[in-house]
C-alpha cells in the first residue's frame, strides 16, 4: 500500500502503541518519533548507524533516542518514511521533558558542533608516543629500552582507541572525508582494528546498554559472566547465537574474578579476531575493502618493527608489553558497566533516560587526567549525549547530575579504584554462583580435577 507523503493534507489517521508494536520485523520495521509513525523498512540496509539500532527498537516510540543520535538537519528527510499515521496514546514523561530541554540547550549554545583541541592535541601526542617507541626499538640497543618502546606502543594504542571511539559518534574533524581518513589511520593502520567493526558493535551497545542478550560489552562467555542468568544459556540477538554455559565454560567463569586482569592484557586479540570475521563475513559491510587494506597496513609495519628486536625474547616482550598497556582501556571499557544493572530482553526506548542511567557508571576523575581516561570518566553523561565531544562532557556534567536528582533516576559516580572493586566483586559474585548451582550442569574431567569451594 502507498503511503502519503508527510506534507500532503489528510485526515489524521491514528494507531496505539500496542498496533505499533506488531511492525517489529525485518521486513515490516515501523518506529515512532514525536508521535507521528515511520516506515523504515527499507531504510534500515542504508542507516548509517547500521541496520541493529532500528531491529532493535522496532515498533517503538524513539524519540529520545533520535534526538540523542541525530542533529536537528537529519528531521528533513522524516517525511521520505511518513506513513500517514499517528499514536493516539503518545505522551511525554516528565523526565523526558527535561531531557529534551536539555538536548536543546546544549545545542543552542554550540556544545555539539564546538569540538575545541582535544583531537588535535590527542593525535599530536599519538604522533610523539608511537615516534618514541619506533626511535627506540630502532636506535638503543638496551633491552629495557625495548620494553618500554613496548609499553609506549600500548599507550599509542589507548590514544588511537578514543580517536577512534568518537569519531564513531561525531564529526572529529572539519569534513566527513578528514574524519574517515582519521578513523582508517588511527584504527586500521595504526592500531589493527576495523572501525567499520568498531562502530557496528558500539551502536549495538549504546542503544541495549546492559541488556544481557542484546548488549555485545557484556557477551564475554566463556571467560566472563556478570549475571548468573547466563547460566541459562541465553542467546544473543547480535551475534545471533546461542551462548551456551556448558561445563568448560562454567570452570572459566568460577576463577573469573582471578583471571580479569589477566585475560585484559591479552584482550587486543579478541579485537583483531573479531574485526577480520566482521570484514570476511556475509554481512554488508561499508568500504570493505578499504578497511582490509587498512588492517593490510598494521599487519606490514607491526610485525617488521617488533622482527627488528635483536631477539625472541626481546620480541615477545614487546608484544607482550604494549598488549599489556594496552590492556588499561579494555579494563576501563568494563569498569563503566560490569558492575551496574543488567537485565534480559530487547532495549525499551521509551525509557532511555532511565536505562542509559541504570546500566553506567561514571568514575571521579580530576581534570588534568582527562586524556587517561578518554571521556569514559563521564559514562554517564556520554550515553545520554552521545554526541557530544568529550572537552564538554565535564561541562554539562552538574546539568546531568541534577537532572537525575530531579527525577530520582540513577546516577553512580566512583573512584577508579572503588570502580575496579566493584568489577571484581560482580566478578566473584557470579564466580562463586556457578560454583554453587543446585541442579548442576555435567562436568567435564577438568572441571571435576580442579574445582574448589570458597
Amino acid at each position: 500500500m502507498a503511503m502519503p507523503s508527510e506534507t500532503e493534507p489528510a485526515i489524521k489517521k491514528y494507531i496505539s502503541l500496542q498496533e505499533l508494536s506488531i511492525h517489529n520485523k525485518k521486513d515490516d520495521l515501523w518506529i515512532s518519533i514525536h508521535g507521528k509513525i515511520y516506515n523504515v523498512t527499507n531504510w534500515a540496509n542504508h542507516h548509517p548507524g547500521g541496520d541493529l539500532p532500528l531491529f532493535n527498537l522496532a515498533g517503538q516510540d524513539v524519540t529520545d533516542t533520535f534526538l540523542a543520535y541525530h542533529p536537528i538537519t537529519a528531521s528533513k528527510y522524516l517525511h521520505n518514511f511518513f506513513t500517514g499515521y499517528y499514536l493516539t496514546d503518545y505522551t511525554v514523561s516528565e523526565v523526558s521533558k527535561d531531557y529534551r530541554k536539555l538536548l536543546s540547550h546544549f545545542s543552542s549554545i554550540g556544545l555539539f558542533d564546538n569540538k575545541g583541541h582535544g583531537v588535535f592535541l590527542t593525535l599530536c601526542f599519538m604522533v610523539f608516543l608511537f615516534s618514541a617507541s619506533v626511535y627506540g626499538v630502532f636506535f638503543s640497543d638496551d633491552p629495557f629500552v625495548h620494553l618500554g618502546c613496548g609499553g609506549l606502543m600500548g599507550l599509542f594504542w589507548i590514544q588511537s582507541g578514543w580517536i577512534g571511539h568518537d569519531s564513531g559518534h561525531y564529526q572529529i574533524m572539519k569534513t566527513k572525508a578528514f574524519t574517515r581518513f582519521a578513523q582508517i589511520l588511527s584504527g586500521n593502520c595504526l592500531a589493527g582494528i576495523s572501525i567499520a567493526w568498531w562502530k557496528w558493535n558500539h551502536n549495538a551497545h549504546h542503544i541495549a546498554c546492559n541488556s544481557l542478550d542484546f548488549d555485545p560489552d557484556l557477551q564475554h562467555m566463556p571467560f566472563f559472566v556478570v549475571s548468573n542468568k547466563f547460566f541459562n544459556s541465553i542467546t544473543s540477538y547480535f551475534y545471533d547465537r546461542k551462548m551456551n554455559f556448558d561445563g568448560f565454560t562454567r570452570f572459566l567463569v568460577s576463577y573469573q574474578h582471578w583471571t580479569f586482569y589477566p585475560v585484559m592484557c591479552l584482550a587486543r586479540l579478541n579485537l583483531f579476531a573479531q574485526s577480520f570475521i566482521l570484514l570476511f563475513s556475509k554481512r554488508k559491510v561499508p568500504n570493505r575493502v578499504q578497511e582490509l587494506l587498512g588492517l593490510l597496513v598494521f599487519w606490514i609495519w607491526y610485525p617488521l618493527l617488533v622482527s627488528y628486536l635483536p631477539n625472541w625474547s626481546e620480541r615477545i616482550l614487546f608484544v607482550l608489553a604494549s598488549f599489556s598497556v594496552t590492556g588499561i582501556q579494555h579494563v576501563q571499557f568494563c569498569l563503566n558497566h560490569f558492575s551496574s544493572s543488567v537485565y534480559v530482553g530487547h532495549p525499551t526506548a521509551r525509557e532511555w533516560v532511565e536505562k542509559q542511567t541504570s546500566g553506567t557508571l561514571d568514575v571521579k576523575c580530576s581534570p588534568w587526567m582527562d586524556w587517561f581516561h578518554g571521556g569514559l570518566q563521564f559514562q554517564v553523561e556520554h550515553h545520554l549525549f552521545p554526541r557530544m565531544p568529550r572537552n564538554h562532557l565535564r561541562t554539562i556534567s552538574p546539568f546531568v547530575k541534577e537532572l537525575c536528582k530531579k527525577h530520582n533516576v540513577s546516577y553512580n559516580c566512583v573512584s577508579f579504584l572503588k570502580a575496579n572493586v566493584l568489577t571484581i566483586q560482580t566478578l566473584r559474585n557470579a564466580a562463586l554462583q556457578a560454583r554453587d548451582l543446585s541442579n548442576p550442569i555435567p562436568k567435564n574431567l577438568v572441571w571435576e580435577a580442579v574445582n574448589t569451594h570458597g
